[in-house]
């Protein structure tokens, strides 16, 4: 059985690195969820397993008006605002804004002369970040924006 609407799959903001060796960013979904047991005791819950391994886990906190240098993501990681709206710009031109309820993924990684992008606040007010570094990126799943 997969999960019935496939439309609240929940697309995640990829930032990765091209054969050029510039930056990039484009939408990826995390889909493949199951109706299993996600805890003993607990009633089966549509759920997919997206990463295993070794993490480490960080904030940030982004000031309003100061816009960040390029630099690359230091590991793969997982980035999720928690308060205030941020901007991601990579290479190939590319802007996109994201707040809370959004979740951006960073694995631009070997980028030409590390590059990679650069970030800022926007508004009047700092944002907030969780990152959650991983070892690995997660599969290739860029989402098909016909849907």
């Amino acid at each position: 059985m997969k999960f019935q609407n496939d439309k609240q799959r929940h697309k995640i903001l990829r930032v990765w690195v091209n054969k050029q060796g510039e930056s990039c960013q484009n939408f990826h979904c995390l889909s493949g969820h199951k109706l299993s047991v996600f805890a003993d005791g607990a009633a089966p819950i549509w759920s997919a397993l997206h990463y295993s391994g070794p993490t480490r886990v960080f904030t940030l906190i982004l000031m309003p008006g100061e816009v960040g240098e390029w630099h690359e993501n230091p590991k793969p990681q997982w980035i999720i605002p928690l308060r205030g709206r941020w901007r991601v710009e990579t290479m190939d031109g590319m802007g996109v804004e994201m707040g809370p309820g959004e979740i951006s993924f960073g694995g631009d990684q070997g980028t030409k002369q590390h590059r990679g992008h650069r970030s800022w606040a926007v508004g009047e007010k700092p944002a907030e970040l969780l990152l959650i570094q991983v070892q690995d990126p997660p599969p290739w799943n860029p989402c098909d924006e016909s849907q």
